[in-house]
């Protein structure tokens, strides 16, 4: 229950006042001198965070100049971690840009599990990594330093547990935009930060028994994979069509789940890490139903 009473004159707010001393009230004085109080002795029971998920970036900038950008430009983070932290008393320091009250502008145009425009309901840490680097040689990626990996995994652990992200919630910006972005990229410690208690991570000896002796390489069936992934969370068709969008989120999932190949082939390996994902998170989730391919 809300109580909201406007005073004009001041006696009646006085009386109000009076009225519920035995309550548990605050009371806010606006600027035209309006007042209202609010009783909070009564709680509702069906209510939860706004908070819902964890998105994670890299800046493809140095620390100085993402500073710079994420403070200055229509973009924003609630958090920035150093490639090389500085300490305060042996603990790694984190730039804290955007009160995780506000909503910052990190995620764009994004879509995870059903919930769209992840902005207002996620909190995200841009993390100081050059990302891709093109050499005459081909792409190469930049590590992510242990003493980074440390104070994400730090800051990330602290977040999940006060807000209670489930770990199908802690993605990457490649996870929720397939489409158009890649980060945080293939060389990022989802595999560390799972250990450490944060995101999610197959079971190896689940992943085994689903590819069920098949080649890991063999081509699998392209609509179970994309309803496999519509279920574990990717905004994906599921038309059974292998196109440049499709190709798209399954390289996503392999940059998370199998780093070491995202050529966004949909094979029998990928097939089996979505399934085991599925059986580890998801045990309940019902199939889409099959739909004729066009």
């Amino acid at each position: 229950m809300q109580i909201q009473k406007r005073q004009k004159p001041k006696t009646l707010a006085l009386l109000a006042l009076a009225a519920l001393t035995t309550t548990a009230c605050t009371t806010s004085t606006l600027k035209d001198h309006t007042t209202y109080y609010t009783d909070t002795s009564r709680v509702a029971q069906y209510q939860d965070t706004r908070i819902r998920f964890l998105v994670m970036h890299y800046t493809e900038i140095d620390e100085k100049e993402s500073l710079d950008v994420l403070t200055k430009e229509q973009v924003s983070a609630h958090y920035v971690v150093p490639d090389h932290p500085k300490e305060k008393h042996g603990e790694p320091i984190i730039w804290q840009l955007v009160p995780e009250s506000q909503r910052a502008w990190h995620a764009g145009i994004s879509s995870w599990q059903g919930t769209t425009e992840l902005n207002a309901a996620s909190i995200g840490i841009e993390n100081v990594n050059l990302g891709p680097v093109d050499t005459p040689q081909g792409r190469t990626w930049q590590p992510y330093p242990p003493e980074q990996v440390d104070a994400m995994i730090r800051l990330a652990k602290d977040i999940v547990t006060r807000y209670n992200i489930p770990p199908t919630r802690v993605v990457g910006h490649s996870d929720i935009a397939p489409q158009r972005k890649i980060d945080p990229g293939p060389l990022f410690p989802w595999k560390q930060l799972y250990d450490a208690g944060v995101g999610a991570w197959p079971d190896e000896a689940t992943v085994t028994k689903e590819l069920a002796g098949r080649d890991p390489n063999a081509p699998t069936d392209v609509r179970a994979l994309q309803q496999k992934l519509a279920r574990y969370g990717y905004e994906t068709a599921t038309d059974g069509v292998f196109d440049d969008k499709s190709r798209r989120v399954f390289a996503a999932f392999q940059m998370h789940f199998r780093p070491a190949d995202y050529s966004g082939n949909p094979d029998a390996q990928t097939d089996a890490i979505a399934q085991a994902l599925l059986d580890k998170y998801m045990p309940n989730a019902t199939p889409e139903p099959a739909r004729p391919a066009p």
